[in-house]
């Protein structure tokens, strides 16, 4: 008797001890969704910062318009008396500027805190808030014949532009055999080309591809956040944009780049073979698009496509790498420019965010309280806030590499692709759809 008691007792134990074993092995390794949790956080930190730090150097200049360009002048000494610029004087947005983002920033400190209960119900109400399919596409008819209504009357006008003269040439000689002759923009010519012969107005297919860049902002916005009601927002805050609407209808300086670009960033979730297809032809549209390449493949790592779609993907961008490394290597001049380096200019290349966006108030003004709150969003797990973060860091220093490293000048049309990525990303705050379950789902 008194055996099997002991018997009992030591099972008991033992049991005991098993389960405390267990208990302890369970806590010490995190469950996949930790782990996933842990992931997008480390990578919202290593996004985020570089971007804020950009961000914050390039607004610099929108509220010290002079700092950055007397802080590295090669003249400092030299400039004595009238001559002298303080570059501590503020810029005409500085106030504007300084205000409204301490505003959101009180605002989103006091809704972190669970201060204001009225905020955080509006806010969930808009997060939750979308539209039908049917209510969506008629708005979007609605938001592009009132666009084109309005800027139709462009069509009959010249264009005042001083590179105009050279781009009408251009299109005037140009031949499908140039692709195999020389590196040039030649979709560009091309489109512009079938403008002039098939509706006799050189302004048309710029014209058209500004409305085809409205509709698919509306529909790039919904593939990734799956909301209707952020798609109709992203169109809404672009077809405001200052700098788009000066661009909208030009042949000179048209949105056939940052519409291919765009496109091919759609065909990775739609159908992913033509996709470095679209991209190329964005290339040979603009050589800008080069440097978007890390863009493309870092939104294509943090996509919920399946994991075979994603290496494909990334396949046939490597190839697209290879033959821009052979281009390169064939000593072809890309950037169509000498190439050295220019410190004075390069430093100078940061201003070009407050200089060229100084009409847009909406995006300058409001740029970084976005980034900041793309941040929070992305350490919750939103899809695609980081990857709009990484496209608002390399458009950033594109200004500064591209007029420090060539003697090309920093032009506002450049930045129609910051409103259009800028639009995009308050779209994404109005997602609810996260990459946790896609870094879960990819192992399967």
């Amino acid at each position: 008797m008194p055996n099997k008691k002991f018997q009992s007792s030591f099972k008991h134990s033992i049991f005991r001890i098993y389960d405390k074993l267990s208990k302890k092995k369970s806590r010490e390794e995190p469950k996949p969704e930790n782990k996933a949790n842990a992931r997008n956080r480390i990578t919202s930190w290593a996004v985020f910062i570089p971007t804020i730090i950009v961000l914050l150097f390039s607004l610099s200049s929108a509220i010290f318009p002079a700092l950055i360009t007397r802080s590295f002048s090669p003249i400092q000494g030299l400039v004595t008396g009238q001559d002298y610029v303080n570059p501590f004087e503020p810029g005409i947005l500085a106030a504007p500027l300084i205000i409204v983002n301490l505003i959101v920033l009180g605002i989103g400190i006091l809704y972190y805190k669970k201060k204001i209960p009225i905020l955080a119900r509006i806010i969930n109400f808009i997060s939750n808030f979308d539209l039908s399919k049917k209510r969506a596409l008629i708005i979007l008819g609605i938001i592009l014949v009132i666009f084109a209504a309005a800027t139709a009357g462009q069509l009959s006008s010249e264009e005042t532009f001083d590179d105009y003269k050279d781009v009408k040439d251009a299109t005037k000689y140009w031949r499908i055999s140039n692709f195999v002759i020389i590196f040039e923009p030649h979709v560009k010519y091309l489109l512009l080309s079938t403008s002039v012969n098939v509706f006799g107005n050189i302004r048309v297919m710029p014209f058209i591809a500004s409305i085809a860049l409205l509709a698919l902002t509306y529909f790039f916005t919904v593939e990734i956040t799956k909301n209707r009601f952020a798609g109709i927002v992203s169109t809404l805050i672009l077809v405001q944009s200052n700098v788009f609407l000066s661009y909208d209808t030009t042949a000179t300086y048209d949105n056939f780049w940052i519409l291919l670009y765009l496109f091919s960033l759609y065909l990775i979730y739609k159908k992913w073979p033509p996709s470095p297809a679209s991209y190329i032809f964005s290339i040979l549209s603009k050589t800008l698009t080069l440097t978007f390449l890390p863009m493309s493949l870092y939104f294509i790592t943090r996509s919920d496509i399946s994991r075979k779609s994603k290496i494909f993907s990334l396949g046939s961008y490597g190839a697209v790498i290879l033959a821009l490394v052979a281009a390169f290597a064939l000593h072809t001049n890309l950037v169509g420019s000498a190439v050295g380096f220019d410190e004075n200019d390069f430093w100078k290349g940061f201003t070009a965010l407050a200089m060229q966006m100084r009409f847009d108030y909406v995006i300058l003004i409001f740029l970084l309280p976005l980034t900041v709150m793309l941040f929070f969003a992305s350490r919750k797990g939103t899809l695609h806030a980081d990857s709009i973060m990484i496209f608002i860091l390399t458009i950033l220093l594109t200004a500064p590499f591209l007029i420090g490293f060539t003697a090309q000048t920093n032009q506002p049309y450049r930045f129609v692709s910051l409103s259009v990525f800028f639009a995009v990303g308050v779209g994404v705050l109005l997602s609810k759809r996260t990459s946790v379950k896609v870094e879960l789902s990819s192992k399967s």
